[in-house]
């Protein structure tokens, strides 16, 4: 499933958009906003069936070589552990994996360049060695290898991240988030099961689903209002330089605190501090943690942060009274 905090990368880009909209749609945006979290699904499909791919690849070698006029000993007895992988067959027979690619047009074929780059960079590798030539291997092993090869290879190839940000705009941000989708998917495969595992589904409950939408929205209504909380907070001298993508990180960051009362403060605090980092300059993490906190305690101060249950936690004792 989508993690919270690619959801909420997904909310501020969508706001992004939303500030360069002349026409000021807010269902457009929202429905972009959903179709943009969408192609983070079909992105970790996508990486799935190049798992395949590169596998296929490794076999067309091997049958290329076998038909060579004069094949060595090794062309005639290849080492097929990779392509025999039982964790890889697993996933090409599974049924949820191959239903959702029944649906969608996913495919590498107009770009069969990046499995074989990908399959030069692993015959290269130590793990591949260690990999083929260890005298025993069991199911742990297999799979091990085919997380090894998603989250290390796949993660570090600059063809592999220029290529899917020629073909997506939506993607840029996606890889790494994931690459973690896919690890944790391949860790629930068993031997014997692999066939009938489901994958991950899009969200991981309805409550991601609306958390995700309601922030944006309420991030967009009440953007005046967050506006003037920041400009209330800062100097004049700051607020004439404030970037805008450190605006929409501290308007969103105000709505899910007000929004969404079982999320703890220092959750969203520390969720948008990370975020900041990635996307907007290299000193404003520093700058939208400190705007943040005071805007924060004052709410806390007036009584307009209203938490229960999980929410409450890293709140005092007389906060948690007031309420």
């Amino acid at each position: 499933m989508i993690s919270r905090r690619l959801l909420r990368i997904k909310a501020l880009m969508a706001l992004y958009a939303f500030n360069r909209r002349e026409d000021g749609d807010l269902v457009k945006a929202e429905s972009e906003l959903v179709f943009s979290i969408t192609k983070a699904y079909d992105l970790y499909h996508y990486l799935l069936l190049l798992v395949l791919e590169i596998s296929d690849v490794a076999s067309d070698r091997i049958e290329r070589a076998l038909q060579k006029r004069m094949p060595t000993p090794e062309d005639l007895n290849p080492n097929r552990r990779f392509i025999d992988n039982p964790v890889i067959e697993q996933l090409r027979n599974n049924k949820s994996f191959n239903k959702y690619l029944n649906g969608t047009k996913l495919s590498w074929v107009n770009f069969m360049h990046i499995p074989k780059i990908l399959y030069n960079n692993m015959i290269s590798w130590d793990e591949l060695e260690e990999y083929m030539n260890s005298e025993q291997i069991n199911y742990q092993g297999h799979k091990k290898f085919v997380i090894s090869l998603v989250s290390k290879l796949f993660s570090v190839s600059e063809d592999l991240v220029n290529c899917l940000e020629e073909q997506s705009i939506y993607w840029n941000d996606d890889l790494e988030y994931v690459l973690l989708m896919i690890e944790k998917t391949l860790k629930k495969f068993k031997s014997g099961s692999g066939e009938e595992t489901e994958l991950m589904p899009l969200y991981k409950n309805r409550d991601d689903e609306e958390f995700v939408k309601l922030l944006f929205r309420k991030a967009v209504l009440s953007s005046a209002q967050s506006s003037e909380l920041i400009d209330n907070n800062t100097t004049n001298w700051e607020v004439d330089r404030i970037a805008l993508m450190d605006t929409l990180v501290m308007q969103l960051a105000i709505a899910e605190v007000l929004e969404f009362p079982e999320i703890p403060v220092k959750v969203t605090l520390n969720e948008y501090i990370e975020i900041a980092k990635y996307y907007c300059t290299p000193k404003s993490s520093t700058f939208v943690n400190g705007i943040l906190d005071n805007i924060f305690r004052e709410m806390r101060e007036k009584g307009l942060l209203r938490k229960y249950g999980r929410g409450l936690i890293g709140e005092s004792v007389n906060s948690k009274l007031n309420d």
